[in-house]
């Protein structure tokens, strides 16, 4: 995998950049939208490539491993074949599931001892074996396994984690450099920084990641209810150590105004359940601001739904009709909602690249995110 930087903004650290893979060219800043079990709900893979214009999306090592189970995701010949995508894919390790089943497992040096949030069968992941799992799915770009630490964290267990985070990372790169990619593709292999809201325990990670020499750094373990202000900041401390040769991904972020502030101190790749989600309970995004589309005012609203969405599938049709699918519970009102909102992140990434390229990001992004956080 290759990354060129194309373009820096001179007020920000915001950065333009190419990250090449094997099934394709990445333009970053990037979003990826997030497809947990193969898919990413409600929407078709060509929707996805010729009218949100994904150039990436991201399925779940944990999710994957229990269904369909990776006997047949092998057996299909990898997730690309087995869901019909044939772009680049980056796949989560599990760690931030084994973050969320706090009540259905065990952490222990070795691994982690789980049980399924199915049907309550056990099972243990371990650095080794999810390495060779993400193989067998066969994601573009794996992640290291980790512990994503709650917030808030004393201190002391954040640094204990961290400390462990690391030498699961070393076991990572270890199983990984001793298999190969069962696909005919290249796989790359990418570190996670931790070390919650403190701020040495950040820079602790960032560097020992750093001199890792990995083809691509994340960063991990926010957005999990810290305010927006630490998040921010740890996000600073870590772009300011990672490569600046490499691209940086921030894991789970997150609102638009998140991701504008977050381009500028210099993080290419973005991912976050928000767009979908919000879009199946009828919170739209646009850039005069959040809709609650089933609110009774739009009952009569003929406008588009975003007027600055010209030409994409969500400007077909209205906030009325929209509102009307939402109140008789039609399967249709989620999905253009669903096409609309990820057509507005990807469209925010696209805007950010370009203002970056024309020198004038910085200036944008103050005009534009007030408008962004207005409830409408």
């Amino acid at each position: 995998m290759k990354f060129d930087l194309i373009a820096t903004d001179k007020v920000s650290g915001a950065r333009a950049g190419e990250l090449h893979t094997d099934h394709g060219v990445i333009e970053t800043p990037i979003f990826m939208p997030v497809g947990t079990l193969g898919t990413v709900k409600g929407i078709h893979q060509a929707e996805l490539k010729d009218q949100i214009k994904a150039e990436i999306i991201l399925g779940n090592t944990y999710h994957l491993y229990l269904r369909p189970g990776i006997d047949v995701i092998q057996k299909a010949g990898g997730l690309h074949k087995f869901i019909g995508w044939d772009a680049p894919m980056l796949t989560d390790s599990g760690g931030y599931q084994v973050y969320s089943l706090s009540g259905q497992r065990k952490i222990k040096e070795e691994g982690v001892h789980f049980r399924s949030h199915i049907d309550g069968s056990k099972h243990f992941f371990t650095p080794e074996n999810i390495m060779d799992i993400q193989r067998v799915i066969g994601a573009d770009i794996i992640m290291a396994f980790d512990e994503c630490t709650p917030y808030p964290c004393e201190y002391s267990y954040a640094a204990k984690s961290l400390d462990m985070t690391h030498r699961w990372l070393d076991r990572c790169f270890t199983q990984f450099n001793k298999t190969e990619p069962h696909y005919g593709y290249q796989q790359t292999l990418a570190p996670i920084a931790q070390g919650s809201v403190y701020k040495d325990l950040r820079q602790k990670s960032c560097e020992y990641i750093a001199n890792v020499g990995a083809d691509i750094n994340a960063i991990g373990g926010l957005s999990v209810g810290e305010p927006h202000e630490d998040m921010y900041a740890m996000t600073e401390v870590c772009t300011a150590i990672l490569p600046k040769d490499k691209p940086r991904y921030l894991m789970g972020v997150g609102l638009p105004e998140n991701i504008l502030e977050c381009i500028a101190l210099g993080i290419d790749m973005f991912d976050c359940v928000l767009p979908s989600r919000n879009a199946r309970h009828g919170l739209l995004y646009t850039m005069e601001g959040t809709i609650h589309i089933k609110n009774k005012k739009w009952a009569d609203d003929f406008s588009p739904i975003d007027a600055s969405m010209v030409g994409h599938t969500s400007a077909h049709y209205t906030k009325a009709y929209l509102r009307h699918l939402f109140t008789v519970r039609e399967l249709l009102g989620a999905q253009i909602a669903t096409l609309h909102n990820l057509s507005f992140y990807l469209n925010l990434v696209k805007i950010s690249r370009e203002k970056i390229q024309e020198g004038t990001f910085g200036t944008w992004k103050d005009y534009i995110i007030p408008r962004l956080r207005n409830k409408l």
